[in-house]
This record gives C-alpha cells, sequence and structure tokens, in this order.
C-alpha cells in the first residue's frame, strides 16, 4: 500500500499502543484477586465482571478487529449482501437474554470455567465433553489468526513492511495476558471501544461531507456494482434471500458458542448482568451498520485496493490528517488485542479443563490450573501466529467460515442440556459427528464456502451450510436417542427439566 513510513500516523499508533500495553500490565493489580493461584481469577477475572465491565468485553471480543476491516470489505465487493452481519446482531441478543443467565446459573453453582465443563456435568459423558473442547479449541484458532490479519492491513497502511512489527505486537499481547490473564482485555476494552467509536462516528460523519453527501455515496456504489454486475448491488436479488437469511440465523446461533464470547457470559457477576447486557449490545449493531457503510464510501472516494481488506485503511489514509488515521488505525490494531485475548484464555481454558485435567492429571490444584492455562495461552498465540506467517492468508478466511460451521455444531449439546435431559450424551454425540462430518465435506466440496445449493421440485435453494448441518445434527441427535432408549436401561432422573 504505501512504501514509505508515515511517521506521523506511526507516532499516534504507537503512542496508544504503548498505552494499552501499560494497562494491560496494570491489570494484574485491578480488581485485585490471586492471579496465580486459581483459574477463576485468571481465566475468569473472579466472575466479578458488573454490566459494564462484561458490555464492554462481550462488545470488545465479539465486535473484533477483523469486523471492522471484514464487514466493510465484503460490502466493497459485493454490495447489499455484505449487510447479513446486522440481522444477525440482532437476532443473537434475544437468544442471549434468554438462554445466556440460565447457562450461566449452571455454571456458578458448580464451579463450571468452560461449556464443555457444563456439558459433562449435565450428561456426565467424557465423550461428549472432549467433542465439545475440541471442536472450540479448534475453531478458535483461526479466529485469533484473523485479529493478527486484521493488525497487519493496517501496520501495513502505515508503510511497515515486513513480519516484525506483527511478531513485536502479539509478543506483548501474550506477555500482558500471561501476566494478567482476563482482567487485561477486560482493562483495555474499555479504551478499544471509546476510540471505535469515536472513529466510526467521526468517519460517517466527515467522509460523507467530503464526498457530496451519501447521496453521492449510494450514487456512486450503484454505479460501481452496476458495472461489475453479478451477484452485487445495493439491495439483495431473489436469488440471494434464502442464504442471507440462512447465513443471519445460523450465525448468530453460533456467535456464542465461541470459547471467547462464553468466557465473557462465564465472567459476569450475575445473571442479571447478562440479562442487562443483551438489552445494551444492540447499541454495537447501531456501530456495526456504519462501518458497514464505509465499504460504500471507497467507492465514491474513488480508492483502489489490490484487496478489499485493505479498503479501510485506505479510506483513512486517503481523506483524514496523519494523526487521525494513526488514531483509527490504532483502535483497529487495539480492536485486534482485546478478542485475541480473549480467545487464547477461552481456548486456554478448555485445554486445561477438558484435557489436561480430565485425561492428564485428574488431581491438580487450583494454582497448577492456572499455571497450566497460563503455558496454553502462551502456544494457543504461538500457534496461530505461526499460521499467519507459515500459510497464506486465504487458508485463515477459509478456516473461519469452517470453524463458524463447526462451532454451531455444539449449539445441542450445551443448550438443551439447560432446558431438558431428554437427549441422550450417546445420541448427542453422534449427532454432533453427522454435523461435523457432513458440513465439513459440503464446505470442502463447495471449494470451502459458506453456502451449499440443494435442488428441490426443479428449483435451486442456496443456504448457509452451518444451519443445515445443524439441522442434521438435531435429527440425529434425536433419531439415536430414541434408539438408546430403546436398547439400553432406563436412566434415573431422565425427565424433562421444568
Amino acid at each position: 500500500m504505501a512504501d514509505q513510513i508515515e511517521w506521523v500516523s506511526l507516532s499516534v499508533f504507537i503512542f496508544f499502543f504503548a498505552l494499552v500495553t501499560v494497562m494491560g500490565f496494570f491489570a494484574a493489580r485491578w480488581k485485585a484477586g490471586p492471579v496465580n493461584e486459581h483459574l477463576d481469577e485468571w481465566g475468569l477475572g473472579g466472575r466479578q465482571f458488573g454490566t459494564w465491565i462484561t458490555w464492554f468485553l462481550v462488545g470488545g471480543d465479539f465486535y473484533t478487529a477483523y469486523t471492522v476491516i471484514a464487514v466493510p470489505a465484503l460490502v466493497y465487493a459485493v454490495g447489499a449482501y455484505g449487510f447479513f452481519a446486522l440481522p444477525y446482531t440482532i437476532i443473537v441478543y434475544p437468544f442471549v437474554f434468554a438462554v445466556m443467565p440460565v447457562l450461566w446459573k449452571q455454571a456458578h453453582a458448580n464451579g463450571h470455567v468452560t461449556a464443555a465443563d457444563v456439558v459433562h456435568g449435565t450428561y456426565n459423558s467424557r465423550g461428549l465433553e472432549l467433542a465439545v473442547a475440541m471442536t472450540g479449541m479448534v475453531a478458535t484458532m483461526p479466529y485469533i489468526a484473523l485479529q493478527l490479519i486484521g493488525m497487519g492491513v493496517v501496520i501495513k497502511a502505515m508503510g511497515l513492511t515486513g513480519e516484525l512489527p506483527l511478531v513485536a505486537a502479539f509478543i506483548i499481547l501474550a506477555l500482558y495476558t500471561y501476566s494478567s490473564g482476563l482482567r487485561a482485555p477486560a482493562l483495555i476494552a474499555f479504551v478499544k471501544d471509546i476510540m471505535i467509536y469515536i472513529v466510526v462516528l467521526v468517519a460517517v460523519v466527515v467522509v460523507p461531507a467530503k464526498l457530496g453527501g451519501y447521496g453521492a455515496v449510494f450514487a456512486a456504489a450503484n454505479d460501481a456494482f452496476t458495472a461489475k454486475g453479478g451477484a452485487t448491488g445495493l439491495i439483495l436479488q431473489p436469488a440471494q434471500m434464502l442464504s442471507y437469511a440462512t447465513l443471519a440465523l445460523g450465525s448468530a446461533l453460533a456467535a456464542f458458542m465461541y470459547p471467547h464470547t462464553l468466557t465473557g457470559i462465564f465472567a459476569s457477576k450475575s445473571a442479571d448482568t447478562i440479562r442487562k447486557n443483551a438489552i445494551l449490545l444492540p447499541a454495537y449493531t447501531l456501530l456495526l451498520g456504519l462501518i458497514a457503510l464505509l465499504g460504500y464510501m471507497a467507492y465514491a472516494a474513488h480508492i483502489k485496493v489490490s484487496s478489499p481488506n485493505d479498503v479501510v485503511p485506505m479510506l483513512f489514509k486517503v481523506l483524514f490528517p496523519s494523526w487521525f488515521a494513526g488514531f483509527a488505525f490504532a483502535a483497529i490494531a487495539i480492536g485486534a488485542l482485546v478478542p485475541a485475548a480473549v480467545m487464547s484464555i477461552g481456548a486456554a481454558n478448555l485445554f486445561t479443563r477438558n484435557v489436561w485435567k480430565s485425561y492428564v492429571n485428574p488431581g491438580i490444584s487450583h494454582a497448577g490450573e492456572a499455571a497450566v492455562a497460563k503455558i496454553a495461552s502462551l502456544v494457543v498465540k504461538v500457534g496461530a501466529l505461526a499460521f499467519i506467517l507459515l500459510l497464506p492468508t486465504q487458508y485463515a478466511l477459509d478456516l473461519q467460515l469452517l470453524g463458524g460451521l463447526w462451532i454451531l455444531q455444539t449449539f445441542p449439546a450445551l443448550v438443551f442440556g439447560l432446558f431438558t435431559r431428554w437427549f441422550r450424551a450417546e445420541g448427542l454425540l453422534l449427532g454432533w459427528a453427522a454435523g461435523i462430518g457432513w458440513g465439513s465435506w459440503t464446505a470442502w466440496s463447495n471449494g470451502l464456502k459458506p453456502l451449499a445449493t440443494v435442488d428441490l421440485g426443479g428449483a435451486s435453494y442456496v443456504f448457509y451450510v452451518g444451519l443445515g448441518a445443524l439441522i442434521l445434527n438435531i435429527a440425529v441427535a434425536a433419531v439415536a436417542t430414541v434408539i438408546v432408549e430403546l436398547i439400553l436401561p432406563k436412566r434415573t432422573g431422565a425427565t424433562a427439566r421444568s
């Protein structure tokens, strides 16, 4: 993008990056607790985060740096279809309001740290616990890698080349996460979200004003999509509506199955905290809609890029003074640190509780759990960094699409068990395997695209593979449960809970 270093932008970037680094190390003393002595303290911040801290933390790890880069990039590339992120982030919050307080109560009452802990506590099945844990860890890895992609894009926009700046930033992240645990991203999330709000609100006022207003923005985007042709445009084409709807619904159901979003739930201090957040978090959806419009603004600004991922950095670089561009780049990069930290903590918690404790050292102490989790979080980060440095970026993008498909298959085991014990663990495990197997095979056959086509009655219907796999998962789990109930002895206390 640029061969020369933008020193003003870089200076502002370094200042804010240094600020959050200091905050990250200070966080070990914030809301003080014995961080090294208990996994609840290191991995869940002592389970004491109230409404505002949880709002910033969950918003910070749900709306990531890659969201700020990828959503406008998709809108820039295809138009209206890229706005599927808006209904998905609207659908998800009623689900959070209804389900997550029930999950929190069960986790809090039994000392559960992970989704796999909850599943094992519900079904007493090591196999189902391991399936949920492994799915969470594998689905998280490319998600962390995508945060690095978002950070790398803004570093490149300032004229820095090579991998050293990215490696240095991630080493800093690894060190303060190791030291402070979940308190670090929770504290940094305050700064990150305020910066993102400032950047976006300034952009949606200043950019259209410089480009002749929103009428000119939409006209320029419409002309570009008309010239491009194909499945692009300012409004959805009829053939896109089913895929748009299923992608939004499937993404909404998957969103709070990820270890990092569940970590924010488990770290909350009460069920009411979660309900209040389900009411307040849609403010981020409004922000996301404004962010998405940057994709259209790029056409009015005559931005030309080799990759759609470069659209947002180039827009700020071209239309704003260097100091504000540096501020925006810092906001996006810090927006990568918060979710990457929470993701690595969530994956480390899964490894510690549901692999190490379950299979390697069942008698491990609380301090031992915290120590293993800290080391595991470093390994996860190194793995994600190696992923970016050694493999083409496209692999991370493709695997993230599979990650959403995979994590969605943990939905029945985790959510159904909160409300009914009708399903058997054997059935849920078979359903999980069927969903993972069919979904992965279908996505692979389609070139790792998230959509599949089915022909019925001479018409073709395009839908989200993950949602199709979930439906298959539930059907197989139900049938297998009925068969197992006929073959095996009846369970005690197997009736549905009220």
